[in-house]
């Protein structure tokens, strides 16, 4: 009996004052019913949540109706059909800017167990979208993430080409990683914010409704509300200081948010709010986020991964750009006295590694050019800047200043002073992140072929190895226990109680007294969830002779403790005490949450007080228990 309710009967049989025992339970959550005008559904895709338990799924409506999502684990489908009982979430959002026309839809999904493929699709009864599938992996332990620099849909001026690259991209990426838990932007899903055509297109990958999408807004993604109505986010801080604009009601999108996977805290900025004379908060606003975010959430975090769009090390023609200086001016130095291990880039259209940067210097001056291990110290950043996704668009790398913030690379006179590794060879990649319990390894990935390589050789690849000072660290992994048992049994021969001959008492009533047989409940569960036992009975029938099971009464009682177990409270007689005895359920015993576990012997002692003008007989009832558990 694992993790649930169970069911056991005993065997009966005929005695002078009877009770046997039996067990039975059964229970079921029915989804809820509604309906609602048909909608055409569009545009669905699933996102992150606020942690690994939770996805977010957003959708257009061409109609403003009642809709929710419907979710099962997908061994639970029958021929493709949800269960009735299948989780139906509903879902919350409003119409769409008029450039968009139509609805958006979005509801988290909450709750969800590890290692567990599920089903899901969105709508309402009788307007159904397909159905879709994801699988969640171990809740704890090393995983990997894709990173996917700037599809930019539509960049190139031939949308069709733009969607066949980013749909080779995603589609080489996840054959060779088919077990990655998150894909991550570097922002400009598309050409021109508000074109729903494009934004159509960025999401024709299927595996954009599978995997989920850790979405960044790019700056041709800004300038509309298509960006938050397509892409919901959790733990999002939509005030205006996070706008470019400083006005999150006009037609633009905006907000900073973050969320955890495992160990590592993710915090996405809208790096488009970058001075405050344009009427947002400017890179103060997005660092006093930071810090709070860190503040906060920080200590339950191995790993800090900070991603926005606006890269402020990389390799072509905007690292040149002013607004790449100011930001280079404000966060450097922050993100060192902060922590952050990693920041994920992109806008320049070409790709670039940093050396550990600390406070907005390289921080060990002898750490060479294209090292494949890295040690930063304490305060050591490493910033990497993603290449396009999809080869609409990419950018050549440009020579460094004389001097100033971009100056040259005294290793490497050729790259600029920040960047261990500089490539473009004009070629689609992605890059991929190791997330290991003592280090990270960055791999960037040719997704489509150059003149040298084939698909899925590495442009570039790095450990970076976390500092741990001049103390030395224990570490252990602690395996997935067995999830454990709950259950109970009789613990005895047999599941039958004598009472003997009812003596008279009085000549008012017959009484007759007893204790059931034990009950052995054992609980070896890793969640430690509440339990409880208990029992009642039926009329006490003889032929066509009965009288009710209400006259039986107990005094429950530990009899071994152990499992957290507590005795329930004691249940009269009707004949004396009034009420209804045992004729209705009645606690036997109970444990709370986060009990010990263990096995505890509970037991009860019966007595039956039957009225004077009973006939005769010789009388038996079936006692059920009742076990439940979370």
């Amino acid at each position: 009996m694992r993790n649930s309710n169970a069911t056991r009967r005993a065997a009966a049989g005929s005695l002078s004052v009877f009770v046997g025992m039996a067990a039975a339970f059964g229970s079921g959550l029915g989804a809820p019913a509604f309906a609602a005008d048909s909608a055409t559904l569009s545009g669905i895709i699933l996102g992150v949540g606020a942690n690994e338990t939770q996805r977010i799924v957003t959708w257009y409506s061409s109609a403003d109706t009642s809709q929710s999502i419907q979710l099962a684990p997908t061994a639970r489908l029958t021929d493709g059909e949800f269960p009735a009982d299948a989780a139906t979430i509903a879902a919350i959002g409003g119409a769409n800017v008029a450039a968009s026309g139509g609805f958006n839809r979005h509801a988290t999904l909450t709750g969800l167990a590890e290692e567990t493929g599920y089903s899901y699709r969105v709508g309402a009864a009788g307007s159904w979208s397909p159905t879709y599938s994801f699988t969640t992996q171990d809740f704890e332990g090393d995983y990997d993430f894709l990173f996917y620099g700037d599809p930019q849909i539509g960049a190139s001026g031939n949308l069709a080409d733009d969607t066949a690259g980013w749909v080779d991209t995603v589609n080489v990426s996840l054959a060779a990683n088919p077990d990655a838990e998150l894909l991550v932007s570097g922002g400009d899903q598309v050409e021109t914010a508000g074109n729903e055509s494009q934004w159509t297109a960025f999401l024709t990958p299927d595996q954009l409704r599978q995997y989920p999408w850790a979405a960044t807004i790019g700056n041709h993604d800004v300038g509309s509300k298509a960006y938050e109505q397509h892409m919901f986010t959790p733990n999002t801080d939509y005030s205006g200081a996070l706008y470019a604009n400083g006005n999150p009601a006009s037609n633009t999108s905006g907000g900073d948010y973050w969320f955890f996977h495992k160990d590592t805290l993710f915090i996405d900025l809208n790096s488009n709010s970058y001075a405050t004379s344009q009427g947002g908060g400017g890179d103060e606003a997005h660092l006093a986020y930071v810090s709070k975010v860190i503040k906060e959430q920080g200590a339950k975090a191995k790993w800090t991964v900070l991603v926005y769009h606006h890269a402020i090390y990389s390799p072509a023609a905007h690292a040149k750009d002013g607004d790449a200086k100011v930001r280079r001016n404000d966060f450097p130095t922050a993100f060192s006295n902060l922590g952050v291990d990693l920041v994920l880039q992109g806008h320049d259209h070409a790709y670039s590694r940093s050396y550990s940067i600390k406070n907005g210097a390289k921080e060990n001056p002898a750490e060479q050019p294209g090292a494949t291990e890295v040690f930063p110290g304490p305060g050591g950043v490493i910033y990497v800047t993603s290449n396009s996704a999809s080869g609409s668009k990419y950018y050549d790398i440009t020579t460094p200043d004389a001097g100033g913030t971009n100056g040259p690379d005294p290793l490497n006179p050729g790259s600029y002073w920040y960047n261990s590794v500089q490539n473009q060879e004009h070629v689609r990649n992605y890059t991929k992140v190791k997330v290991r319990n003592d280090k990270l390894v960055v791999e960037t990935v040719r997704s489509s072929a150059s003149a040298n390589a084939p698909v899925g050789s590495l442009v570039d690849t790095v450990t970076v190895h976390p500092y741990h000072g001049n103390d030395q660290q224990i570490q252990v992994n602690v395996p997935t226990g067995a999830p454990g048992e709950f259950g109970w049994t009789i613990d005895g021969y047999n599941g039958l109680v004598d009472l003997g001959t009812a003596q008279e008492v009085n000549g008012e009533y017959f009484a007759a007294s007893g204790t059931i047989n034990p009950i052995l409940v054992t609980d070896s569960r890793r969640s430690l969830a509440p339990w409880s036992v208990s029992a009642s009975v039926g009329d006490f029938v003889d032929g066509d002779k009965s009288f009710s099971g209400s006259y039986l009464g107990w005094a429950p009682k530990v009899i071994t403790a152990g499992a957290g177990a507590i005795a329930g409270p004691v249940a009269p007689s009707a004949y004396t005490g009034g009420g209804d005895g045992l004729s209705v359920s009645r606690g036997l015993a109970s444990a709370q949450q986060g009990h010990d576990r263990g096995s505890a012997k509970v037991g009860a002692d019966l007595d039956l007080k039957i009225p004077g003008e009973v006939d005769k007989g010789s009388y038996r009832t079936t006692l059920t228990i009742t076990a439940l558990s979370s």
